[in-house]
């Protein structure tokens, strides 16, 4: 449905493979049944390995065709997206205007509150 599950927002300087540890070992403790998780191919690598042994979540890569030149739309990948566009439509999240990233985080569980309202109650 492409809902927000975690986030945790960084420092630029940490890489994004970094990054994923500490949002998979948030969502191992809040979602015990998820075991799949869909990622593109910068998260390849050691992280699989790590989530599999760590939490034992599957980390299935989609990668792209490689005769596919141009746009293509991948399976899943679509969907994170769709998910980053819905958050770029709230002003707030348009520039990067927090000192905090506990602040950022707090404002995209705002912005993704307020579209799950719009959906319940349009």
């Amino acid at each position: 449905m492409g809902l927000l599950l975690e986030v945790v927002v960084h420092a630029a300087d940490v890489q994004d493979r970094d990054g994923a540890k500490l949002v998979l070992a948030k969502l191992g403790d809040r979602f015990p049944r998820l075991w799949v998780v869909w990622a593109d191919g910068g998260y390849a690598g050691a992280l699989l390995v790590w989530a599999l042994a760590t939490l034992g979540l599957v980390i299935d890569v989609v990668k792209r065709p490689g005769t596919t030149k141009g746009f293509a739309v991948l399976p899943k990948r679509w969907i994170v997206e769709r998910t980053f566009a819905w958050l770029g439509r709230s002003r707030r999240l348009s520039k990067d205007y927090e000192a905090l990233p506990e602040t950022s985080e707090a404002w995209i569980r705002i912005a993704m509150i307020q579209l799950m309202l719009k959906r319940l109650c349009p």
